[in-house]
């Protein structure tokens, strides 16, 4: 049986539903997949694949990176089509897992970015060895083709319907871009469902390579980080890295290529490691300030549209934020201390985002960044919903180290307090 086959049916649809909810999977997504099978959106998707019909053509966009100036292409399918390609890449991911080395932790079942950084911290005397950090440049819509269908075809080609459906997306000429039909370079098309899989196994015989060689290594897509005892050896790998990539037609960015000393720390998707500190990384803190203040100003601006006080728009801010950071994950949302909370084990750097959290709700309501904003007191802040970070990691923490709570005792029996009391 083709793996195209089980898009259209129906279990496998309600199998991958409860996937979805097991995630974190906003609540309106979930609901959107719950309407698409009952109203059985993926039956005329699949007829037209069986019937070799040719694939709507994939939309191009172009977007802006948030917090930059910097664009980047993504494109997209027809909602229909694009739900059945996740699909799709769900069930390669999971079939085809055996392909991947363990040094590679991006979309696969039962991985996280997390699952890496722990996997680093694991190896024997990694903080004394230097690290080698690259990210691949525009990774996604710059893979060749060409070098990517026989490496598919030796993963999937025993599922012959299955290659030649890949293969026909992957060697379309045309994208839709702005409504015109256009011919254009565009790789597994960042944004797709179908290049996560991609993505993963391009590189697969670099990841292959270094699990071999025993060299501390992971990748997640095109972040890559590496180990070595002395810089030498750091160097020759790098060297090696970048040649692979060109023998692919891929490159560094160099604005996100470094080289750390022993001692210095290393940083990877979000954490930054020193010794045997784990840390929220400076660029994520930045990151987040920099939407603290992007929030603050609208609202600003939308308190003197608006002659809202101040108060109402810092309750605003802080409601924001609140859910963003803090907020469990209600309707299986992922928030962003559920994420960072169980890693880290410093508040160094949430302390800082505390701070500058603070900043922005006094500059809110006070409307001036003198030392007169301390005038709105943090009991101020606190009647208006404000929830320190620094004070949710340790409520983690305790919740975390608490003991398992009792059994219930068996229908019947007494309870545990009862049966102590017979024993006086």
């Amino acid at each position: 049986m083709s793996l195209l086959d089980l898009l259209s049916d129906r279990d496998c649809w309600e199998r991958f539903l409860e996937y979805k909810r097991s995630l974190a999977c906003p609540k309106e997504t979930a609901e959107e997949l719950r309407a698409f099978i009952d109203r059985e959106g993926y039956l005329p998707v699949c007829r037209a694949i069986r019937e070799g019909r040719r694939f709507p053509l994939p939309k191009r966009s172009v977007i802006s990176k948030m917090g930059s100036s910097k664009k980047r292409v993504v494109y997209t399918y027809p909602a229909d089509e694009n739900t059945v390609l996740k699909l799709l890449t769900h069930l390669l991911l999971r079939r085809y897992d055996g392909v991947c080395a363990e040094n590679l932790y991006s979309f696969r079942p039962g991985r996280t970015a997390k699952d890496a950084v722990r996997a680093l911290r694991r190896v024997p005397g990694v903080g004394d060895m230097y690290s080698y950090k690259a990210d691949v440049h525009d990774y996604f819509n710059s893979v060749p083709v060409p070098l990517l269908l026989p490496l598919l075809r030796d993963t999937v080609g025993e599922d012959e319907p299955l290659f030649s459906f890949l293969r026909a997306l992957l060697e379309e000429p045309n994208v839709l871009d702005r409504g015109r039909i256009t011919a254009e370079e565009k790789g597994i098309m960042a944004g797709t469902p179908l290049s996560a899989f991609y993505a993963n196994l391009f590189l697969c015989g670099l990841d292959r390579r270094f699990a071999e060689t025993g060299v501390p290594y992971a990748r997640y897509s095109d972040d890559i980080i590496l180990f070595a005892p002395t810089r030498e050896e750091a160097e020759a790998h790098a060297a090696y890295l970048r040649g692979y990539l060109a023998e692919r037609g891929l490159s560094i960015n160099p604005a996100k290529e470094s080289l750390h000393a022993p001692g210095e720390g290393w940083t990877f998707l979000g954490f930054v490691c020193r010794g045997n500190t784990v840390d929220i990384a400076p660029a994520t803190v930045t990151k987040l300030k920099q939407k603290m203040r992007r929030k603050a100003h609208a609202l600003r601006r939308w308190s003197a549209r608006t002659g809202a006080d101040g108060e109402r728009a810092a309750a605003a801010f802080i409601r924001v934020f609140n859910r963003k950071l803090l907020e469990g994950p209600l309707d299986n949302e992922l928030t962003w201390s559920w994420w960072f909370f169980s890693v880290i084990n410093t508040t160094e750097s949430l302390r800082i985002i505390d701070a500058y959290a603070q900043e922005c709700i006094r500059w809110i309501i006070s409307g001036t960044r003198t030392r007169a904003r301390y005038n709105v007191r943090y009991e101020t802040l606190k009647q208006l919903g404000y929830r320190s970070l620094v004070h949710a990691y340790y409520a983690f923490e305790r919740q975390k180290n608490a003991p398992e709570p009792p059994m219930l005792p068996e229908s019947g029996s007494d309870p545990p307090v009862c049966r102590e009391k017979k024993r006086e």
